[in-house]
């Protein structure tokens, strides 16, 4: 039986930076025998993030969220699946608010306040995280370790591709007024000669997920 893979796009924008570097990860994936399937967050119906109601703390309910939005089936999906890649791009050094709110539905349900067994999730799935950003990749360290730690922690082992300073638009030259801070130029130019190395290294890093 081939694994199945959920592959989720927690950024906003169709057919750039994040949802294509999501696409060609889960065509590795596929390419080694995975099905994929795939949710965007942002054409979801309503959700929200975890409102504390502690319902996934009660035996019967161990290890599942009983809040019913439109997280639901994404969250069930994960649980019942073999992998996960997951990517967002970051917006004012944290990632989306679509992210957040899966990250604490999905962590928040494992967690057990608990000493001895901190996890009640006996399905670790392996997962990989995709951030893209504007500004170099060279300053997220900290937080990108802090939501390795975690997702491994209560999801599964985390590998993590960051792909920085990349380009937001087509033509800046079309902004209403000028985006003084970038380079246009270099921005292009990483696009046309680095992202493709990236777009490689997520087929390899989502077929590796799917092995």
């Amino acid at each position: 039986m081939s694994k199945r893979i959920i592959a989720v796009n927690a950024g906003p924008r169709r057919n750039w930076n994040t949802d294509t570097l999501i696409t060609e990860a889960a065509k590795g994936a596929e390419s080694a025998g995975a099905s994929v399937e795939r949710f965007d967050l942002f054409r979801l119906e309503r959700y929200t993030g975890c409102i504390s109601c502690f319902g996934c703390k009660r035996e019967k309910n161990k290890g599942r969220c009983v809040c019913r939005d439109g997280l639901t089936p994404v969250l069930d999906a994960i649980r019942e699946s073999d992998g996960l890649i997951i990517g967002s791009p970051n917006y004012l050094s944290e990632l989306t608010a679509s992210f957040r709110a899966l990250y604490e539905r999905l962590i928040f349900q494992s967690l057990t306040y608990n000493l001895e067994t901190p996890c009640c999730n006996t399905r670790l799935v392996p997962v990989l995280l995709i951030m893209t950003s504007n500004a170099p990749d060279t300053g997220y360290r900290d937080l990108l370790q802090g939501y390795r730690q975690t997702l491994s922690r209560f999801v599964g082992p985390t590998e993590v591709l960051v792909s920085g300073n990349t380009l937001q638009l087509k033509d800046y030259g079309k902004t209403d007024w000028p985006w003084t801070m970038f380079d246009p130029e270099e921005k292009l130019r990483r696009r046309e000669t680095v992202f493709p190395q990236e777009c490689r290294r997520a087929f390899d890093m989502g077929a590796a997920l799917a092995r």
